[in-house]
């Protein structure tokens, strides 16, 4: 059963909600910037017990944040953002159950296999999550990088996905195109997905509503997991609260 992930969204040193699409060197259209800091979402999940949530970085200036959310709760976050092969173990040992790797893999648009083996020997496949966070194009959709600016070679398609289950223990994918507008997750992408996928997968973007759950469990029966950023209460948002979420999670595990 679809379940809730949680995340926290750093920018600029500030937890954050931007709609992802105008992520820049030079900042973000923004939805909501909390009075609070990394440490009181990692608080609140860690009260709920909501697992496999995330910390991503949007860009420097970010790692105090980082670390007061992995040390509130040790190996309760996953966190990504900027990872390579030299601080990958460095975030693991502050406190993160995993490292979210993409741009670091990518070399003129290519995905890389020597990157990929060399940043295993770090973490090992077991603490790895893969971000294959995407755009729509004509052929499908391509993984982007570099704040999602950079469109890839690489498709999200099952071949590619079975390949690369094979090196990771999760796949993250952010829908770029709907990421922070609040209107409506990508169907198409999360079908796909549900229908591919071997190992588990957290989808983000454009999620608005307690609707989009029962969508998103419906369309990938089951199979994918879902982050609510922007539309949720702690964030700002009016959609739907953190304890609607909570309540969701409890009610699919039983």
């Amino acid at each position: 059963m679809t379940q809730f992930r949680p995340c926290i969204d750093l920018h600029q040193g500030k937890v954050k909600q931007i709609i992802g699409g105008s992520l820049s060197e030079e900042g973000a259209d923004t939805n909501y910037i909390s009075p609070y800091d990394a440490a009181h979402y990692s608080k609140l999940y860690r009260a709920e017990n909501l697992t496999g949530g995330h910390v991503i970085a949007l860009g420097k200036g970010n790692k105090e944040e980082a670390f007061k959310a992995l040390a509130t709760w040790p190996n309760g976050l996953q966190f990504g953002g900027g990872i390579n092969n030299e601080n990958a173990f460095e975030f693991l040992e502050a406190g993160a159950s995993h490292v979210i790797v993409t741009s670091y893999l990518f070399e003129d648009g290519q995905l890389s296999a020597n990157k990929l083996e060399t940043i295993k020997r770090e973490t090992g496949s077991n603490r790895l999550v893969l971000d294959l966070s995407c755009r729509r194009t004509e052929s499908g959709w391509n993984i982007a990088t570099d704040r999602w600016q950079t469109i890839t070679e690489t498709q999200i398609n099952e071949k590619t996905l079975r390949e690369l289950a094979n090196h990771c223990s999760e796949f993250l994918v952010h829908a770029a195109d709907v990421e922070g507008l609040q209107n409506g997750i990508d169907q198409d992408l999360v079908t796909l997905l549900g229908d591919i996928a071997t190992i588990p997968v957290t989808y983000a973007g454009g999620a608005r509503s307690q609707d989009d759950l029962e969508l998103v469990n419906q369309l990938s029966k089951g199979k994918v997991d879902l982050t609510i950023g922007s539309a949720l209460d702690i964030f700002g948002g009016k959609g739907i609260t953190l304890e609607e979420c909570v309540a969701w999670n409890r009610t699919t595990l039983k």
